[in-house]
């Protein structure tokens, strides 16, 4: 598995061009290209020391795109988080999560939220087997139409 670091400004133009070959197993192209709307530079700009990107030998293997509540001061919020397909299934995000976790719980944070589309199966499961208390769709959570499930860990 590969390497652990802070991410960096620099890395949002890798993430944003490579985010559209990464979810074309499960979005047309329009679809996978609009994803890149949800992670503007600002997250890099703002958030990179609580970021993180997994570097492997022929690149760059993930990342997770978190931060910690300015309004909640015992939460942290985990905003996205992608994995290379051909690197999945072997631990990498596992080993992102986990590391956030870590880094939350020694700024002394207590819990993690997520949210995630309904639909993405794939997303609750991983939750779950995280240790994410999940909560049922709520209506309309991003706006008419955009139901979102929601995740809490706690630390």
């Amino acid at each position: 598995m590969g390497n652990i670091r802070r991410a960096r400004v620099e890395d949002h133009e890798a993430i944003v061009r490579a985010m559209p070959d990464w979810w074309a197993d499960s979005r047309t192209p329009e679809q996978a290209r609009q994803l890149t709307l949800l992670l503007p530079r600002l997250f890099f700009e703002h958030f990179s020391g609580t970021s993180l990107v997994m570097d492997g030998d022929d690149g760059m293997d993930g990342f997770l795109v978190g931060f910690h509540s300015a309004d909640h001061p015992d939460e942290a919020y985990i905003h996205f988080v992608g994995v290379d397909p051909t690197r999945r299934k072997g631990g990498i995000a596992r080993a992102l999560y986990e590391r956030f976790f870590e880094e939350a719980a020694a700024a002394g944070l207590t819990k993690v939220k997520a949210i995630t589309s309904p639909a993405n199966t794939g997303s609750i499961a991983f939750h779950q087997a995280m240790g994410f208390d999940v909560h049922e769709p709520r209506p309309g959570y991003d706006g008419p139409g955009q139901d979102r499930v929601r995740f809490e860990k706690t630390l």
